[in-house]
């Protein structure tokens, strides 16, 4: 059988509100967190303690791991907001597959360029780069759709995102301590695009123009 086939085979259509099942995670790590800060040490990406110590699920945990309030919530809010309409169009199995694939990526890219860099105690967490893939994902399914800001103002579903993307980066620079990796965001937007090629057979660009397949 053809590895591309094998790739590209499409999982039955189901849904099952994974992404509202990723936000309890999320608020479950957080509030663990805060009662211990101390775990983090063991939930976030640290290239020290993968090397030293084999913690290999960092590269899951991180994303599933915040900072602060501000971090967490304009996290989730993305994911509400945009995941779930993704997940509706796509199906559950298909974005969990999306959701962790372009995270666990990002997250492994990041953690190769800490590596060449030596910053083996550089500390990464959050779900941006799953946040950041989702987010294209977003505008390549509703390229034309009209998101209503207050019930009043209509907004074009790339321009929100091109907002709502400059506000979760904003706030995340503003969070001194928050130990926010860009890289990891870029390398969302990459991961989403290539996952669009090769699982979805989709050219995110085509779509932008207007002759693609959505």
């Amino acid at each position: 059988m053809d590895n591309r086939s094998i790739i590209r085979r499409p999982f039955r259509y189901r849904y099952y509100n994974a992404a509202f099942g990723i936000i309890i995670i999320n608020i479950v790590f957080f509030v663990f967190n805060t009662i211990s800060p101390q775990s983090r040490y063991y939930t976030a990406l640290i290239p020290g303690l993968i090397i030293g110590k084999g913690f290999y699920w960092q590269f899951f945990t991180y994303m599933f791991t915040h900072a602060n309030i501000s971090h967490i919530f304009f996290n989730m809010l993305g994911l509400f907001f945009f995941g779930t309409q993704v997940e509706r169009r796509i199906g559950s199995s298909e974005f969990l597959l999306f959701y962790l694939l372009t995270g666990f990526l990002a997250g492994l890219f990041s953690f190769i360029v800490y590596m060449f860099t030596g910053m083996y105690g550089a500390v990464l967490l959050g779900a941006s780069g799953a946040i950041f893939a989702v987010l294209l994902a977003f505008a390549v399914y509703f390229p034309y759709a009209n998101i209503y800001i207050m019930g009043i103002i209509p907004v074009k579903a790339p321009l929100l995102v091109i907002g709502y993307t400059a506000i979760e980066l904003f706030s995340q620079l503003l969070s001194i301590n928050s130990g926010v990796a860009h890289l990891t965001h870029l390398a969302g937007f990459v991961f989403a695009f290539f996952y669009f090629l090769v699982r979805l057979n989709i050219n995110p660009i085509d779509v932008f123009r207007g002759g693609g397949r959505r």
